[in-house]
């Protein structure tokens, strides 16, 4: 199991004592994960993994250099030391790096099920079965995975910081197949007994059973339903392209020179908070500087970005705890996004469009303009088309070219019920949306 933060401690003390740069941190990663993998109705893998890495940054004057290992032996932790300090020696000197960060109070946050680091194969087999099996009766197939972990991150550095924190994760996925249709479920959550295998093969069998047989619909613009799965999807990509401070500083971003203007509908806000009880909660970022909620949009107002100590320091800011390792070359990013609910049920959705277009699930989703954030993706898992109000016949995949923004400007109905999705870094929480005008560019034959 997890050696603990004691142990921990010790490897970063015996790091800090074994360095002679000007400061020094030391980020460690230790993990226990368990995969069960299934396809066509069975298992057919399980792996398991336990490992400790470390990460070292060495700063000498204004220059830096970073270096890792997983082997734990002096020998080691003191080749790594001297590689991120010879690289940091060899670099050129960034005049814009002020310090590593300073202690702050770091609050504790439970987010470890001892069910959950517990849970061994027999028991994610019996969840994968009830899946499996309710596949076989409906007549399709079910493939997925379902994972378990534990895991620690502990931070330190030589000006005093050590932050410590454990977590336990379970996520299942499943998609479920017929000869023309296919259907997506996933649960995420630091207690494993919140997983319900038969409610997410129900979920998944209902959409692949649904849209069986799919016509062909001309590309254009529609209204759409889109469920929680696409917003995920929505947000990963604002955080990617503009939430962080990098893009904000680099003008890449929309929000750039925009703080405090209307840049979405004045339904729409988001924000970050890795406190929360309600997602991932992480409590410090990997400079172990205290996680803060950060408004990015308040009532469609620009509000802000996140910052980590480099980021921040080239602005006049803090950081908001949001730094990713060292050696991350994205800059700061969200990792616990929040889209507020609205007051919407699904069924109300629907009712409202009169003729447009009910998407389940985005798929291979890649950005073609990032300060407009226009993405170009495909959907699947399930699409249909809506006539008056109702769902009249499942279609086939259609190919978009969206700007996410201006989806974001469009925002008709919010739903009232939020889902926790896997996120690019962490995970965001998400109602579903009914958006008056989507573009759809092209057509498939599946």
């Amino acid at each position: 199991m997890l050696p603990g933060e004691p142990e921990l401690r010790n490897i970063a003390d015996r790091i800090l004592g074994m360095s002679s740069a000007d400061q020094t941190e030391v980020l460690l990663f230790s993990t226990h994960s368990a995969l069960t993998r299934f396809a066509n109705s069975y298992i057919h893998q399980n792996v398991e993994q336990t490992s400790v890495e470390v990460a070292v940054r060495a700063v000498i004057g204004k220059k830096v250099g970073v270096a890792g290992t997983n082997i734990l032996s002096d020998d080691s932790l003191r080749a790594v030391v001297e590689r991120a300090t010879t690289l940091a020696r060899h670099q050129k000197e960034n005049a814009e790096f002020r310090s590593l960060p300073s202690p702050a109070p770091v609050q504790r946050l439970d987010a470890y099920v001892e069910r959950t680091a517990r849970y061994g194969p027999d028991e994610r087999a019996e969840v994968v079965a009830r899946v499996c099996d309710a596949a076989r009766k409906a007549g399709v197939k079910a493939a997925g995975a379902f994972r378990t972990s534990a895991a620690e991150v502990a931070v330190s550095n030589s000006l005093g910081v050590f932050a410590y924190h454990r977590e336990t994760n379970a996520d299942i996925n499943t998609t479920i197949m017929s000869d023309t249709s296919s259907g997506y479920a996933d649960r995420l959550g630091i207690d494993v007994a919140e997983i319900d295998g038969g409610a997410l093969a129900a979920e998944a069998i209902d959409k692949c059973l649904r849209s069986a047989d799919p016509v062909s619909l001309p590309p254009g613009e529609y209204p759409v339903v889109l469920e929680d799965y696409a917003v995920a999807d929505i947000l990963d990509y604002l955080a990617y392209l503009a939430f962080g401070a990098q893009a904000y500083q680099e003008k890449r971003s929309f929000l750039s020179g925009r703080l405090g203007q209307q840049v979405m509908g004045e339904n729409i806000t988001i924000w970050d908070d890795g406190l929360a009880a309600d997602t991932i909660p992480m409590p410090f970022d990997f400079e172990g500087v205290p996680k803060q909620r950060v408004e990015l949009i308040t009532d469609g107002i620009a509000k802000g970005v996140v910052y980590d100590a480099y980021y921040g320091g080239r602005e006049g800011q803090r950081s908001t705890g949001h730094a990713l390792p060292a050696g991350a070359t994205f800059g700061p990013l969200p990792s616990n996004l929040f889209l507020k609910a609205g007051t919407a049920t699904k069924e109300e959705m629907l009712a409202s469009v009169e003729r447009g277009i009910w998407v389940s699930r985005f798929w291979y989703t890649r950005p073609t303009h990032p300060l407009k954030v226009i993405v170009t993706g495909m959907t699947r898992d399930g699409t249909f088309l809506i006539e008056n109000g109702k769902i009249t016949s499942p279609i086939k995949n259609l190919r978009f070219t969206q700007s996410y923004l201006d989806a974001l400007n469009q925002v008709e109905l919010i739903g009232r019920e939020t889902a926790l999705h896997s996120a690019l870094i962490g995970a965001s929480r998400v109602p579903a949306l009914k958006v008056k005008s989507w573009n759809f560019s092209g057509a498939t034959e599946f």
